[in-house]
């Protein structure tokens, strides 16, 4: 059409394609921006906002139409790009938490229509694994992907955001996360730090680990040099034995020297890629110590409250994708993983003797509840975190329990 023609029927802004990241079209839709904050978009309203901005096009070129010649339109001003650094604890594409990371940052770099580009790093290709959190922090990177039970030294209460033994499954501890209070209380944790807290992934329920000696009774923990880290390091250093904490990356060497003696990293999937089978014997379940533990991305808040609301609400949403993503994973690879290890290398598939659970279900309640006293804000991360178990136990009972135990016959 013709600048000065009038629109004729197959112009009339209905038809005018307009491309959506999300199709607005159809319901009410409701965006997340962060903790406790959600803001509904209306259909009509967005209708209206489109139409107009069309007719107002169409009238402002109507309107232009006279003698002379036509002024060049205005070149759209360039884009703005945000190059972001994510730095990580763990091996680069590393199947599950390393492809995991390189998951989210794909999710927002398309998300975002190329306007974030993020760039992500496995432990030690700029900052060693455990060195992440102060990379962030200091902002010399934007982005770290870890879990926060490795930033104890930092605060300790940081832990329960991870996992704590004997406590929330990976469906729970989303709930009490997003619908519980916890994502509001880790972003206060974090204010103190300058970081925006985001869950990014769950690994379900853990393994207990790798064992070169078997585990028949507590007296077999005297002295056992395993690295386990987090809440469940304390009980088992209670229960005799010495929790050393290691990065994924120097598991297989440290067994394999014997600078421990057992190590427990996350269930068949990794530990099958991981190569574990080929240095210790006995695999151990359940995973009492992991029940559901949450990885995380941790954003530096300068660079976050740099870009505009919209990539805040990306990045964050983006985040969502991948936590629930890493989750299907992991249950979708983890029994053929398990089923390989048995049948073709042969590990022998052992459960903890009732002994040795029981001690550290009753040391886990000592060490959790010492960990609450140590401040308030970590009495009230306590207190949030043990009712809303709670609750959700109770409701298992009836629900997950009831059903799981009906479909075993």
């Amino acid at each position: 059409m013709h600048s000065c023609e009038r629109p004729g029927p197959g112009d009339h802004p209905r038809n005018v394609p307009v491309e959506f990241h999300a199709n607005l079209e159809v319901f009410p839709q409701v965006a997340y921006t962060g903790p406790g904050i959600r803001i509904g978009l209306h259909v009509q309203r967005r209708k209206f906002l489109r139409y107009a901005g069309i007719g107002a096009a169409l009238a402002g070129g109507l309107a232009g139409c006279k003698e002379g010649p036509t002024p060049a339109p205005s070149k759209p001003a360039a884009s703005r790009v945000w190059k972001w650094k994510m730095v990580t604890t763990w091996p680069k594409n590393f199947p599950g938490l390393g492809s995991g990371a390189e998951f989210l940052a794909e999710q927002i770099n398309v998300m975002s229509g190329g306007r974030i580009h993020v760039e992500v790093y496995g432990a030690g290709e700029l900052v060693p694994a455990f060195e992440i959190f102060d990379a962030v922090e200091s902002g010399s990177a934007q982005m770290g992907h870890g879990s926060a039970y490795y930033w104890k030294g930092k605060y300790p209460a940081l832990q329960f955001f991870s996992t704590a033994p004997f406590g929330m499954t990976a469906m729970e501890m989303n709930s009490w996360l997003y619908h519980g209070g916890g994502m509001q209380l880790w972003q206060k944790a974090y204010d103190r730090f300058g970081l925006v807290a985001a869950a990014s992934g769950n690994t379900g329920v853990q393994m207990a680990g790798w064992f070169n000696k078997e585990v028949n009774s507590l007296d077999d923990l005297k002295g056992l040099k395993m690295r386990i880290p987090g809440l469940a390091g304390e009980v088992l250093k209670r229960a005799g034995g010495t929790p050393v904490n290691l990065p994924g990356g120097e598991l297989f060497t440290a067994l394999q020297s014997g600078a421990i003696d057992a190590t427990e990293w996350v269930g068949p999937y990794n530990d099958l890629a991981f190569g574990l089978h080929k240095i210790a014997r006995y695999y151990y379940y359940p995973g009492w110590h992991e029940p559901g533990t949450a990885m995380e991305c941790f954003i530096n808040k300068a660079a976050f409250e740099a870009l505009p609301e919209d990539l805040q609400r990306m990045v964050l949403n983006a985040c969502r994708v991948a936590n629930q993503d890493m989750l299907a994973e992991y249950i979708a690879r983890n029994n053929d993983a398990l089923e390989t290890l048995v049948n073709e290398h042969h590990v022998e598939l052992r459960k903890l003797p009732v002994e040795v659970t029981e001690r550290f279900g009753v040391l886990s309640e000592e060490v959790t509840a010492e960990l609450a006293s140590n401040d308030d804000l970590a009495r009230e991360i306590f207190d949030s975190y043990r009712n809303f178990l709670k609750k959700s136990r109770a409701w298992a009972e009836i629900s997950e329990r009831a059903y799981l135990n009906l479909r075993a016959g």
